[in-house]
């Protein structure tokens, strides 16, 4: 059943998965629009501000020269005027038109900001395509390219963009007044860029001696304090919020509410990102892009803070440290995290080139600020974010409010708390097992209904993958698609999910896994890694599956049981994009390539089941991979269909994966 956001049926939803605490915060936000909908008020006075949270002497100077290059190489096609947000490539950037989606043709309408649809579609465009430009995050990569060379263009057309962008976008009119996210964001790469153009004669001019500045540096902060995310939305979105009011309030204390501002951000920032993350380190929506955003969001707080010299409490600190030693566990080698839960390409903070590696980069800061353990996956690429991050953090061992802690002397494989295993095997075979809980909150906004999912990669290439996100609004066929059962490496019975969705973020009933057995002994010597788990997301029925690599013969057995009465029967396993099928009956022989190098696997099936190949189909959606929010591409998906009888167990459905050479 397709579901829109936004129409009674969904608030109703919505509505039931908040507690008295959430629905009485929504009604005071909801009266406090209505009294905004007059004139807002003057920004303060303010008088001499001044910018001090600038780049230590000789930061510059240690950007490594490739990734400067790459930096340049994307600021002169912004200044030609070209980017690409979510597989659209846009060449209107020298004027860009801030309300209008290239996508759709459509043009985001004027009015007061609580009032546009933003959700609709076909009255706004696709949100996401109007929103991402405003973020200025393109904007931060062309200051730094002026930090680095120098050259004043740079630095013009940021600031020709930022007069365009506060003229055009007065505090709470359009739909970039609709979100706290959005705001957020774009509050800190306004600090970035400020300290990126220091060294150019006009940039107190642009900011502290500007009113229009000031003016619009004040009410996004207004706006942050009166409406943060509550309840069953204070998810990534929250942490953007205070990470962006606590990096502005630092860096542009000039108001009469700054130093309240920034304490209650600082607050706020602190239990949320505790209340975000596992005690083991991974981000709760378990939608490992978010772990990213809120990496990134949380080491930018903390640039901020101790270039301010704000003291920051020790468990802020402790989780990004149990965050980044997760990331650290969790990649394969070639340093690519899971593709697990929602994805949207989003950044806390970008002043790289494109060919950046994202994780890597996170990696870099996290050494330079952690210290990396003996145990860490090399990095071997460069960025220009480590050295600016690194420039303003205090590294953690030299941090006087800093705790002893224990970091873990392996790699960690089993994380109990959010119920993600990672088997390895020899020749880079990398397996993430899913254990763990359906989503984060009542409303598991990013999760998907990918419970008992696995991920195999070979080398670095997705060999049974996770097929990704592609879309949030507007496409909601495709929206219920990458977030199904169908749509992962799982079982599915009777057709349906094994959680219920009530809209595209919202699930309203959540399936419940436990992982039984994770042994994750060291496979190097020819020994075998276990896993087995099983949930009840199909009432009346139990899915349990048990997962077994053995190093010696380098083998994947996955076997699939099903307790409950006779059911229709669905076994999805969904083939990267790289990876050409030839299936017969029940075996495919898969084949791909890897820096040159022929590479194949022999795919056994179960062979009580009817196994077809699907690729690229559209009435109904399947096989299908999606790289990047924005983008998908025909991928095989095999398919096999039949009956399970839980009854007395009708046996057992074996699944065989043998990687060749």
């Amino acid at each position: 059943m397709t579901v829109s956001s936004g129409s009674p049926g969904w608030y109703l939803r919505r509505l039931s998965r908040m507690g008295p605490r959430e629905v009485g915060g929504r009604v005071g936000d909801a009266v406090r629009r209505r009294r905004w909908r007059s004139a807002p008020p003057d920004c303060p006075s303010v008088n001499g501000a001044r910018f001090t949270a600038v780049l230590p002497t000789g930061t510059i100077a240690a950007v490594p020269p490739d990734a400067a290059k790459r930096l340049i190489a994307e600021a002169d096609r912004l200044m030609a005027g070209h980017a690409e947000y979510f597989g659209v490539d846009r060449d209107d950037m020298v004027n860009p038109d801030w309300w209008y989606d290239p996508k759709t043709g459509r043009r985001a309408p004027w009015g007061y900001a609580f009032d546009v649809p933003y959700r609709n579609e076909d009255a706004v465009g696709d949100i996401k395509q109007i929103w991402e430009p405003s973020r200025h995050q393109y904007l931060t990569v062309l200051a730094a390219a002026y930090a680095i060379t120098g050259n004043e263009q740079y630095a013009e057309r940021v600031a020709e963009h930022l007069r365009l962008w506060w003229a055009a976008n007065a505090p709470l009119r359009g739909v970039h007044w609709v979100s706290g996210i959005e705001l957020g964001i774009r509050l800190l790469s306004w600090v970035w860029i400020r300290r990126l153009l220091d060294g150019w004669p006009g940039a107190a001019g642009l900011f502290e001696d500007n009113p229009a500045a000031l003016n619009q540096i004040w009410h996004h902060q207004r706006w942050l304090a009166a409406f943060p995310s509550r309840g069953s939305s204070a998810n990534n979105h929250v942490i953007a919020e205070t990470a962006g009011q606590f990096a502005a309030a630092c860096a542009f204390g000039w108001f009469p509410s700054s130093a309240r501002w920034q304490a209650g951000a600082l607050r706020s920032l602190e239990r949320q990102l505790r209340g975000n993350t596992f005690h083991s380190g991974l981000n709760r929506e378990l939608a490992t892009e978010y772990h990213g955003l809120v990496l990134e969001l949380g080491l930018a707080a903390v640039a901020e803070a101790d270039a301010a010299g704000v003291p920051v409490p020790a468990s802020l600190r402790l989780v990004l440290l149990r965050m980044t030693d997760a990331l650290a566990a969790v990649v394969d080698n070639r340093l690519r995290p899971p593709r697990q839960g929602d994805a949207d390409d989003g950044h806390g903070l970008i002043v790289d080139g494109a060919g950046t590696d994202r994780w890597g980069s996170l990696l870099a800061t996290g050494d330079a600020v952690f210290g990396r353990l003996d145990w860490w996956p090399a990095v071997t690429g460069t960025d220009v974010r480590t050295p600016l991050l690194a420039a303003l953090i205090r590294p953690y061992s030299k941090n006087g409010t800093a705790p002893a802690v224990s970091r873990p002397a392996s790699r960690p494989a089993h994380f109990a708390d959010a119920g993600m295993t990672i088997l390895r095997g020899p020749a880079e075979i990398w397996c993430r097992c899913d254990g763990g809980p359906h989503g984060f909150l009542s409303i598991a906004a990013h999760a998907h209904a990918d419970a008992l999912s696995l991920e195999v990669r070979h080398d670095g290439v997705d060999v049974l993958a996770d097929p990704g996100t592609y879309c949030y609004h507007g496409q909601p066929e495709w929206r219920e698609y990458f977030r199904s059962t169908l749509g992962h490496n799982t079982l599915q019975l009777e057709g349906g999910d094994q959680s219920a969705s009530g809209g595209p973020f919202l699930w309203t009933r959540h399936a419940r896994s436990r992982v039984l057995v994770a042994d994750t002994s060291d496979t190097s010597e020819g020994g075998t890694a276990r896993w087995c788990a099983e949930h009840d997301g199909y009432q009346g029925s139990v899915h349990r599956r048990r997962v077994e690599l053995t190093a010696a013969s380098q083998e994947l057995r996955v076997v699939d049981e099903v307790r409950g009465p006779r059911r229709d029967m669905r076994l999805a396993f969904h083939l990267g994009p790289a990876i050409t099928a030839d299936l017969a009956e029940n075996r495919a022989v898969l084949t791909w390539t890897r820096d040159g190098e022929d590479r194949s696997a022999v795919l056994d099936l179960p062979g009580q089941l009817r196994w077809r190949a699907h690729r690229g189909e559209t009435d109904p959606p399947l096989g299908w991979y999606s790289a990047g929010f924005g983008r998908k591409e025909p991928s095989t998906t095999l398919v096999g269909t039949g009956f399970a009888d839980g009854a007395v167990l009708l046996g057992e459905f074996t699944t065989v994966l043998r990687f060749r050479g």
